[in-house]
């Protein structure tokens, strides 16, 4: 709440009503006549013109004669929030008379019979500013430290401290009464403040008791730990000598009952020690927290308090001797927590401890096969091999162990699980030979459990690529047949949809002997329609299509990609067993047999018997590879048996080369903790200064809080809220208006300043805000009263949930004092809500930039319009407009051949995704770069803004 003077709130008021505020006589004579029901609500009016700009100063009087005197709680509890909001003092800044009555009241509730009155009333004494009315009761307050109930004994320590702290004048012997009290009182939130107060005023003091009970912390509760902890960190962090005499007391902590005492211990004791059993204890501790704990929020916060302490290298080693139990985390269902868990595992797995990292991950992926199918248990298993593949790249003694478990993952329902299974399979069996026999033994026996043609496909590649020995290509051919059945297939299918199988010799039937006889007589085509027409049999066409083989039914399915997938490894098994096979005879069997399996599909592709025909590209695909195998060149004999393989060992070393450049501009960025050169630092010579801690982690953790911890200074400060103020009205309206707009992840806050420029005084100035996006006004900002040449602050929260350019508009209306009546309205400029404050750059694997690129459904097609010459330097532009990140690598980006293609991700703070394909082109007759940027994403908002945000790039540039 914001008055007219900016004054300290402590108290929040919800106030609902919109209707007409009562007259000061009105709230008068209900105050002086009404019962209780009504001077309640009197009260609370009164209280809501106070909080809006109202003076009242008749009033004051009326509340003291007619309800001070009254014993309802309620009333009571009211009147405490009107003394906080009142004012107490008069034009000349001195105290009102009629204070001298509230503060003989305020003596008597300090010496009320009922504790919730003396309690509350000692609460509200935190909140005076005013020395005069605090003076009279400070006996009151001292006899409170020796009430019976523990209640008003706590708030009677909470405000000694702050009248200690505010006007030492007042009770100069507070840190020596105060510690009296701590040593013979019993009860612990007494106890905690009483110690909060001895931290912050006198810490001699406090350590002085702390010595006494150094042993019986264990025994305290848990809310007097805690302060205990903040106290020994903030001593060790002013006086690093004191480290040796509390660590001990830290150690016992962290074995405390209370899980936030156990944490803050653990946290403590980290930047008080550096020694190895220290880090260890603490990292145990955050294991056992994240274990123990239920609730989600809690283990992702210690787990990347867990992480940060892998950052330090000192801290590394220590942690690799965990990892054991860091695998202990697997057993929280939550998918964010298994995945930086999986992750921090993979960082910190070493030679020596591998084998058991594997055994314990094969034991996960064995009992994911037990769980519920479900979404969480897919995308599980899916991270299982992904780190599975990883262990096994970085440590191949244990890729044997490894790949026959991940082979049963072929025929598993998460399509993406079991194609991370055949990417890891890939690299495995070109990086290692020795792997080769046992990787395509068990893919060949588990090939017919593969359920997605996109597998299959892959599958089909491994096999063919990778069989280079007799039996090897016999096995795999023979997979092949199996998978596609009798051939030529369209004349198996014509038998089958007529429902007769005839013997060798023997004529088919004549179509009128029955429902299921669907060949005509005389021997024409009539099958053509054997699936549509109205008189076909439906369940015998379904139960010839349930016994089809997997692989003819991709292809009766429209799928002819994966013909054109079987036509390449029947190739390259044809022109292998060409270089084994010495006899002629068996060699032109096997090429006529490879030649009869590709055309079969062709002629399937064009029968029109499928659901689909068959495209241009599967078609010349195919007819190529059948020239091929009739051909015998060597030129194709060396594209298919050597070239391929080389082009993937290519590839497999260039993204080897980019994740070990990620890594060395990793470890560059790393700050290496103790240079060669360094002196050696004593704890005993050193000064504060150049003690070990350099912040404190207590102050940082408040910033942090309150959003000023990437504020370094000042300067900062101030130059960053200049750059975001929006003017929203002219000089020359009677109403000055601008708004510092503060945008807060997922809030908004508007700190919008009024300056009445006219000499008249300006009543119930209300700021009424609309919005247009996904932004959403939390609450109306309450009227106030400007005086002539006046000036206050409206703040307003605006609520963002989704990542959308927004506007919030809207006006100022007030009513002039003495006028006419009518309301005056001065209306708003916009205020437009950049999308880039919500969006982050990020990096994803190319494979779920495709499956996220078909998912998303919103796409926007923007045309490049630039000035720009240079292709690399308009992407550059593009990036830095947008947030985005290029996941292109940059080795593909060099040279100049006129053309680019790139793919930039990015996510929102939301968890939204977005995608964008830039696809440019420089050409001879033209100044400027031209082509398109194809955004996507799921949701509509996010498309278009990202598209306008290009565009309006676009135009600044070229300007």
């Amino acid at each position: 709440m914001t008055t007219l003077a900016e004054q300290p709130c402590y108290t929040l008021v919800n106030i609902l009503s919109d209707s007409e505020p009562p007259s000061e006589q009105k709230l008068k004579e209900d105050i002086e006549k009404g019962d209780i029901k009504i001077k309640i609500d009197a009260l609370k009016k009164v209280i809501q013109l106070i909080l809006n700009g109202e003076k009242m100063p008749t009033l004051l009087m009326t509340v003291i004669k007619f309800l001070m005197p009254l014993q309802d709680h309620t009333i009571k509890k009211l009147l405490l929030i009107f003394w906080e909001i009142v004012p107490k003092t008069g034009p000349d800044g001195k105290l009102l008379h009629e204070m001298i009555l509230v503060c003989d009241a305020y003596r008597k509730d300090l010496q009320h019979p009922n504790e919730f009155i003396r309690g509350s009333t000692l609460r509200f004494l935190c909140k005076l500013k005013e020395p005069e009315l605090l003076e009279p009761l400070m006996p009151a307050i001292r006899n409170c430290l020796e009430h019976r109930h523990s209640y008003v004994r706590r708030n009677a320590v909470m405000a000694i401290y702050t009248i200690y702290k505010n006007f030492e004048f007042l009770i100069p012997d507070a840190p020596e009464l105060v510690h009296t009290f701590l040593e013979q009182e019993g009860d612990a939130s007494c106890k905690r403040n009483a110690f909060m107060m001895l931290i912050h005023v006198d810490q001699e003091r406090a350590l002085e008791y702390l010595s006494t009970c150094i042993d019986q912390v264990n025994t305290f509760g848990d809310i007097l730990q805690l302060v205990i902890v903040e106290l020994i960190y903030k001593v060790c962090h002013a006086n690093p000598a004191e480290r040796s005499r509390f660590i001990r007391c830290i150690y016992n902590l962290l074995n405390s009952s209370s899980p936030a005492v156990r944490y803050e211990a653990a946290g403590t004791l980290v930047t008080l020690s550096s020694a190895p059993t220290a880090v260890k204890s603490a990292a145990s501790c955050y294991i056992e927290l994240i274990v123990k704990e239920s609730d989600n929020n809690v283990k992702l916060i210690v787990l990347d308090r867990l992480i940060k302490l892998k950052e330090n290298p000192a801290h590394e080693k220590v942690l690799q001797e965990l990892v054991m139990d860091i695998l202990r985390v697997l057993g929280s269902p939550d998918p964010e927590v298994r995945k930086k868990t999986l992750q921090l595992v993979l960082d910190l797995v070493t030679s020596r401890n591998i084998h058991e990292v594997v055994a314990v991950l094969k034991k996960e992926v064995t009992k994911t096969h037990f769980e519920s199918e479900h979404a969480d248990i897919g995308t599980y298993r899916q991270m299982l091999v992904r780190t599975l593949h990883t262990c096994s790249v970085k440590f191949p003694d244990v890729a044997n162990s490894i790949v026959p478990l991940l082979m049963e993952f072929l025929g598993d329902s998460n399509e993406q699980a079991a194609f991370d299974v055949l990417v890891f399979v890939r690299e495995a069996i070109q990086r290692f030979e020795q792997l080769k026999p046992i990787i395509m033994e068990k893919l060949l026996e588990n090939v017919h459990m593969i359920k997605s043609v996109k597998i299959h496909r892959h599958a089909l590649w491994i096999l063919g690529e990778y069989a280079t020995a007799k039996p090897e290509i016999m096995n795999v051919i023979e997979e092949i047949q199996k998978g596609l059945g009798e051939v030529p297939i369209v004349d198996d299918e014509l038998r089958k949809a007529a429902g007769d199988m005839p013997e060798a010799g023997e004529e088919a039937p004549a179509a009128g002997g029955g429902g299921q006889r669907l060949v005509t007589a005389d021997g024409t085509y009539a099958t053509q329609s054997a699936f549509s027409q109205p008189g076909s049999t439906p369940g015998l066409a379904k139960q010839s299509e349930e016994k089809r083989p997997p692989l003819r039914q991709y292809l009766m399915d429209g799928e002819f990609f994966v013909g054109a997938a079987i036509a390449g490894t029947l190739s390259k098994l044809a022109l292998r067993y060409l270089e084994l096979e010495h006899e002629e005879s068996k060699k032109n069997t096997f090429c006529a047999n490879c030649m009869l399996i590709m055309s079969s599909i062709l002629h399937l592709g064009k029968s029109g018997l499928p659901n689909k025909a068959i495209n241009d590209d599967d078609v010349d695909r195919i007819s190529m590879c059948i020239r091929a195998v009739a051909e015998r060149t060597p030129l194709m004999q060396k594209i298919f048996t050597s070239d391929c393989r080389e082009s993937l060992s290519a590839m497999l070393d260039a993204n080897k080369r980019m994740e070990d450049d990620q890594k060395v501009k990793a470890s560059a960025d790393k700050v290496i903790a103790i240079q060669a050169d360094d002196p050696i630092s004593f704890l005993t010579l050193l000064s504060k200064s150049e003690s070990g801690i350099t912040e404190d982690q207590f102050a940082a953790s408040l910033s942090q809080a309150v959003g000023t911890s990437s504020l370094k200074n000042d300067e900062e400060l101030q130059s960053s809220k200049l750059n975001k103020v929006a003017q929203l009205t002219g000089f020359s309206d009677p109403v000055y208006a601008e708004a510092y707009v503060n945008v807060n992840q997922y809030d908004i806050v508007l700190d919008v300043l009024i300056v009445n420029q006219t000499a008249d005084t300006l009543q119930n100035v209300a700021l009424e805000l609309a919005t247009l996006g996904d932004l959403k006004l939390v609450e109306k900002p309450q009227p106030i009263l400007l005086g002539p040449n006046d000036f206050s602050n409206i703040k307003a929260n605006v609520k963002v949930s989704s990542t959308e350019n927004g506007i919030i508009f809207g006006n100022i209306v007030y009513d002039v004092s003495g006028g006419s009546g009518d309301r005056n309205c001065v209306v708003l400029n916009d205020i437009h809500i950049d999308i880039m404050d919500y969006i982050l750059p990020a990096s994803c694997t190319d494979s779920e930039f495709r499956q996220m690129w078909a998912e998303f459904e919103w796409e926007n097609k923007v045309t490049v319009n630039t000035n720009i010459a240079d292709l690399k330097e308009y992407l550059d532009h593009l990036i830095r407009c947008t947030n985005m990140q290029c996941l292109t690598p940059e080795k593909a980006l060099e040279g100049s051949c006129g053309f680019m293609a790139a793919n930039l991700y990015a996510r929102s703070i939301f968890g939204e995704d977005a995608l964008a394909n830039v696809s440019i082109e420089k050409l001879h007759d033209q100044t400027g770069v031209t082509g398109h940027v194809r955004i996507r994403a799921k949701s509509q908002g996010m498309a278009l803004s990202l598209g306008d945000k290009i565009n309006l790039s676009q135009k600044s540039n070229k300007n």
